[in-house]
């Protein structure tokens, strides 16, 4: 008898979730959701919304395996699962390009799919200058460490300053940071837009800042966003930084 496949298991799957009125939404996240990403090792990231007080009788749904990854989560969780404050931020990108597979009949879970997706206008407001103070903070330590001869501090923390660089260059655009699987595919499909931004020469940027050339990349990667920060309104976060500003932009 032929062993069924990923695909197999996948739609029965889904074939049991629209069966069972225990279920009110089912979400595809993962390179299965991303056209283009999938790869023969790819597994079905799911989740279950289970009607509030169903989600203990659902819990023999959840497993973690090779071929399908489900996870059970109340539509009260599910609600804030992901947005600031709920603990789970780290997995807010998971809902960015994710897939409703079954819905409530108002459409209350792709409505929710796609507000973690994305960030409010309110939300990238008050991220951006955050994730740009952090971008500095690590590009200081990064260039301090470069001038007293710790190469290896200099690159741990240009290394550190790209999470900060990232999130607060997609917060401009309202839009979650990728994971890093996925940061080349949202680039090319999506573009930023800058041509900074543009996705083989940021890319490019970035592998300089995670090579034995990190203090002099991160410089450069602070001295092209630095007009463009000033241009969206950020310019007092580089001010805060006094003398330091000057030290870490170096002669440019």
């Amino acid at each position: 008898m032929t062993e069924p496949t990923a695909q197999d298991e996948f739609e029965a799957f889904r074939v049991r979730m629209d069966r069972d009125p225990r279920v009110v939404g089912v979400v595809l996240s993962g390179s299965q959701a991303r056209e283009g990403t999938a790869t023969v090792h790819s597994d079905y990231d799911l989740i279950i919304v289970a009607a509030d007080g169903s989600e203990e009788s659902l819990s023999g749904e959840a497993r973690r395996d090779a071929r399908l990854d489900v996870s059970v989560i109340s539509l009260t969780e599910f609600r804030t699962h992901a947005l600031p404050g709920s603990g789970f931020e780290w997995s807010r990108y998971s809902y960015t390009h994710a897939r409703t597979l079954k819905d409530t009949d108002d459409g209350l879970i792709s409505d929710l799919v796609t507000a973690k997706g994305r960030l409010t206008a309110v939300e990238a407001a008050r991220l951006a200058p955050n994730m740009l103070d952090g971008f500095l903070n690590s590009a200081y330590r990064s260039l301090k460490s470069d001038r007293d001869g710790n190469a290896v501090a200099a690159r741990l923390d240009a290394a550190e300053s790209l999470p900060g660089y990232l999130s607060y260059i997609f917060a401009l655009h309202d839009r979650v940071r990728p994971y890093n699987k996925y940061l080349s595919w949202e680039l090319r499909r999506f573009p930023l837009s800058r041509p900074e931004w543009a996705h083989d020469h940021l890319l490019s940027r970035l592998t300089e800042v995670v090579s034995p050339m990190a203090a002099r990349a991160v410089r450069q990667l602070l001295n092209e966003l630095e007009p463009l920060a000033r241009a969206a309104g950020h310019g007092e976060v580089l001010d805060s930084w006094g003398d330091d500003l000057a030290f870490m932009q170096g002669d440019r």
